[in-house]
């Protein structure tokens, strides 16, 4: 500890310190007393910034996780790196304390930055089963967008959040210009002591967060980067500490054991270019928002069947790897083939990784000579789409933005509406077409009055806030259907065989409905768990139908990466990698997702990326889908020909 001495010599004035005042002995003592305040002042210093700073991270984990037990409990735990995370917060306090030379005066600045991302990460909780990731923020935009839903949704909610944030950024101005006058401010030697202390500390921790090499200090301070399980990852780490782990999540590395060499072993089959059988058909595929199939729900009866085309029809189902919304990974992997389980949990292809051409079922259908549509009523930058879209080699994408105005359901546009377009533009094509359409009516939340009139009543116990979401839901899936068979008659009547397919992204975020009629225990579905629960939180309808042939049938459930396989299956054609290595890949799993493989004979494999050895063919797919994603693309011309004619000499990415 400092001496006494020393700690004269620092508060004393510049020039004056560790002399004795040479004035009266009444004055000597004052000036002693007042040197002693100062000395208390100091050594107490770093004490209540520490106190500080443990009642901002408590007070972090309270929120985050919604309940003071389980933070108690964190913080007792020897094995979760609680007071790891409040020595962190320490040493940035100190570092900014002694930046603008004000002792304590960097709570001020921690406070906001802490506690308005762990309020975000709760209500995303409330809506979705994940918590706040970096890249959460890459889609600020889309939030805002939604805003006017939310507002509608919730709005004394809405009124109270507006409120809040006005009186909060006015305290802060306050409290900021208080601080600057009133906090004792901190000389020279203190300011540089602790930044001597702070900065190489912080320093040697950020350098070993990187979760992709082992640590032995990490490890013994207790952070223990979780990335296949991010629940658990943010329940271990604490809130701030999983977050910062999240921070390279976009740094994605090459799977152990990729080369050329790998690529080129892959086995391939040679097969015929084109289609097998009947020509070439049109192609439409509708990603229906938050389709699913609401008799599901226990313990309560709806008035009517509000999907009985889609029963009928219904080829199987989708594993979907999201829920509650994220329907851009959906869209993904439905488009590229490509799988999300080899991806780092939480991140999102469509902001973070597409940034050049990557194959697809576009292009696929462009090197046949298709015209290859996106359609989407909503605007073009919404989950990136315009870039994506571009970047997977569709020709056109028809949004908001050049669609005709359409009828709306709410705020969102009506399935109907968007129908009736679908079959304007397709009657104006002679060539063969790709319509590869994201519906937007079924869109959350389900607020009372989106319709004029609610046909499918719910009977049953259900709370009255609950049965008018439901209801409200149930007319949505009803207008879809409707609007499905609507489709499907025009197709009916057309010379072209016509393949229709339909699925839905994820199940729907309706909230205490789950919880209340015993659906689920949770609001949102878990990420892990057996099978059964699994299929049962994650599986939406799927149809793959045609004009001629009528209903594909004992699909079964499959993961949305097995669909483009599906569809040109369905159409006849051949195609290295989507008929040959995913036919291959199919055989042996229908469900490849990144906590479990579901085999063709419907056994489970949990936790399979964590075995020491990976089936080979799961590794070959991981190969191949790095190579065309992020590495240097030495299987394009084997497996992805008529993209690499689409997309001569493109750099990787």
């Amino acid at each position: 500890m400092a001496s006494f001495e020393t700690v004269v010599g620092t508060v004393a004035a510049p020039g004056t310190a560790g002399l004795a005042p040479s004035f009266g002995t009444g004055k000597a003592k004052a000036w002693r007393a007042a040197i002693r305040a100062n000395a208390r002042r100091v050594a107490l210093s770093v004490p209540l910034s520490l106190l500080l700073t443990f009642l901002l991270v408590f007070a972090v984990e309270c929120i985050s996780r919604n309940s003071v037990r389980e933070t108690v409990l964190y913080f007792l735990d020897p094995m979760r790196p609680a007071w790891t995370t409040v020595g962190i917060f320490l040493l940035v306090a100190l570092t900014i304390d002694a930046l603008f030379a004000r002792q304590h005066f960097a709570i001020l600045f921690l406070a906001p930055l802490a506690l308005i991302p762990a309020l975000i990460s709760h209500q995303k909780q409330v809506f979705l089963s994940d918590p706040l990731y970096p890249t959460d923020f890459l889609f600020g935009r889309q939030i805002m967008e939604l805003m006017p839903v939310l507002v509608r949704d919730r709005p004394w909610t809405a009124v109270g959040i507006v409120i809040g944030a006005i009186l909060s950024v006015v305290a802060l101005a306050w409290l900021v210009r208080y601080a600057w006058r009133r906090f004792p401010k901190l000389s020279r030697k203190p300011r540089l002591v602790r930044l001597a202390i702070s900065l190489p500390l912080l320093a040697g921790f950020y350098n070993i967060m990187d979760y992709n090499d082992f640590s032995w200090l990490r490890d013994r301070l207790r952070v223990i980067p979780i990335m296949w399980d991010q629940t658990e990852n943010y329940r271990h780490n604490g809130f701030a500490m999983a977050f910062a782990i999240n921070l390279p999540m976009a740094n994605v590395t090459a799977p152990a054991g990729y080369m050329l060499n790998a690529i080129e072993q892959i086995p391939v089959k040679p097969v015929p270019a084109g289609t097998s059988h009947r020509g070439k058909p049109d192609v439409i595929v509708l990603m229906s928002e938050s389709l699913w199939d609401p008799t599901r729900l226990p313990n309560l009866k709806l008035s009517a069947d509000p999907m009985p085309t889609i029963r009928e029809m219904q080829s199987g189902n989708i594993f979907s790897p999201e829920f509650g919304g994220m329907t851009a990974n959906v869209e993904f992997e439905a488009l590229t083939g490509f799988s999300n389980a080899f991806l780092p949990y939480g991140s999102i292809p469509y902001q973070q990784y597409i940034r050049n051409p990557i194959p697809s079922l576009a292009t696929f259908f462009r090197g046949e000579g298709y015209v290859a549509r996106a359609v989407h009523p909503f605007q073009k930058w919404f989950w990136n789409r315009s870039a994506v879209y571009k970047a997977f080699g569709f020709e056109d994408f028809r949004s908001e933005e050049n669609l005709p105005p359409m009828q709306k359901r709410g705020i969102f546009a009506s399935d109907e509406s968007l129908t009736k377009e679908i079959i304007r533009q397709a009657d104006q094509l002679r060539d063969p077409f790709f319509f590869f359409t994201v519906t937007l009516q079924g869109h959350g939340p389900y607020e009372a009055n989106r319709y004029a009139k609610n046909t499918i009543k719910v009977e049953g116990n259900l709370p009255e806030a609950d049965r008018q979401v439901l209801e409200t839901y149930a007319q949505g899936v009803k207008e879809a259907d409707v609007s499905l068979k609507m489709l499907m008659d025009w197709a009916k009547e057309r010379d072209r065989e016509t393949i229709i397919v339909i699925f839905g992204d994820h199940l729907p975020p309706l909230n205490t409905v789950y919880t209340n009629t015993g659906f689920m225990p949770g609001v949102t579905a878990s990420r892990k768990g057996p099978l059964d629960q699994m299929k049962i939180q994650h599986e939406t309808p799927l149809v793959v139908w045609s004009n001629k042939t009528g209903p594909v049938k004992d699909i079964g459930t499959i993961s949305p990466a097995f669909l483009s396989y599906k569809i040109l299956q369905q159409g006849g054609f051949e195609h290295p990698y989507y008929t040959g290595f995913l036919g291959n890949v199919f055989d042996r799993y229908h469900i490849v997702d990144r906590y479990m493989l579901v085999g063709a004979d419907g056994k489970d494999k949990a936790n399979w990326s964590r075995e020491k050895t990976v089936d080979p063919t799961v590794r070959d797919y991981r190969f191949l889908e790095h190579d065309m994603m992020f590495g240097k693309r030495y299987g394009t011309d084997r497996f992805f020909q008529s993209h690499a004619e689409l997309f001569p000499a493109q750099p990787a990415m």
